[in-house]
């Protein structure tokens, strides 16, 4: 009894209440709220800045590309790491919802992060002849640094032309993927990508190949929300506080967001070692959230969630990097 009762304290001595990480997201903080006194009466969600919000994180976590149009071969495959930073919009006051935000009510014009989220990740790719020739599938983990934050990723591509090396001709394929954020309970996000890719093959000297690729995407960012507590400072347990659950919030579903993206890379390869480098550039979002009897656009601090949210997202670069085997 007496080891127990060391052990416990022992346990109590060292354990430290959980700290969110600089990049979590704390949802709750886009939202209005009505007071009196120091009492929260009721909170309005603000679609506009959760639309804007999922926009570019949702092109953040999107499925990267890093393969040029040719797959590996029935019989090849690939295992890499990788990392990302992608450019984010943080001086626009959605980007409070970072925890390490300084300006965690948006009314000071701060700038609300660092101006990037990077991401580290790994993926194993195989080339399959079934169901069709020239067939590939990926999986792999994507995490956004300093957060809690994790992604699965999974794709599908067909080689739609490939191969003639020799003559003048690129190779092409399309790809369809799907990325589904995990291990974030305010925020449900899962990014559905379809792309077009053209290559070309090169050969440098007998022992090295270099395939240059480009090529287009169309980005389907599906958000959903959790339901968040609008005062995680209360304790509803408190008898003075009893009513405080009903402060508890949820954005309303969203139509799908769709960003345009555009990216250009080139992966070196000699023997089975290989290096990738690609640049993104998504174009701005400007898909509109239309609600059933809505007559007017959400506008900053909204009074109602009951308006059409139109996706303010800035444009954002992303530049990639991943090194492998390939074989």
């Amino acid at each position: 009894m007496v080891r127990g009762a060391l052990l416990a304290l022992a346990t109590i001595g060292l354990a430290r209440p959980a700290a969110a990480d600089s990049n979590d997201l704390i949802m709750s903080r886009l939202a209005t709220r009505f007071n009196d006194g120091d009492q929260v009466l009721s909170v309005i969600a603000q679609n506009l800045e959760f639309r804007a919000l999922s926009s570019q994180l949702g092109v953040a976590l999107a499925p990267r590309l890093m393969t040029p149009a040719d797959t590996l071969g029935f019989g090849g495959f690939q295992f890499v790491v990788d990392g990302s930073s992608s450019v984010i919009d943080d001086k626009q006051p959605y980007w409070r919802a970072l925890a390490s935000s300084p300006d965690p009510g948006g009314t000071e014009g701060l700038r609300n992060g660092r101006g990037v989220l990077r991401t580290i990740g790994m993926f194993a790719r195989k080339g399959l002849w079934f169901p069709v020739p020239s067939f590939e599938l990926g999986v792999g983990a994507v995490h956004i640094t300093d957060s809690q934050m994790w992604a699965a990723q999974a794709y599908a591509k067909i080689g739609l032309h490939e191969g003639y090396h020799g003559l003048p001709i690129p190779s092409i394929a399309v790809r369809g993927a799907v990325s589904r954020m995990l291990n974030e309970r305010e925020l449900d996000l899962t990014v559905v990508s379809f792309d077009g890719t053209i290559s070309k093959h090169f050969g440098i000297g007998g022992t090295w190949r270099l395939d240059p690729y480009a090529g287009y995407g169309l980005l389907m960012i599906i958000p959903r929300s959790n339901v968040i507590e609008a005062t995680p400072n209360v304790d509803p347990a408190n008898p003075d506080d009893v009513a405080d659950f009903t402060n508890n919030f949820v954005f309303p579903d969203q139509a799908a967001i769709y960003r345009h993206r555009l990216f250009l890379g080139a992966k070196l390869q000699y023997s089975v070692v290989q290096l990738t480098l690609e640049a993104q550039y998504a174009l701005a979002g400007s898909s509109v959230d239309h609600r059933t009897g809505a007559g007017e656009p959400c506008m900053p601090n909204s009074m109602t969630t009951g308006c059409d949210a139109k996706d303010i997202a800035a444009a954002q670069a992303t530049v990639s990097a991943s090194a492998g085997i390939d074989f």
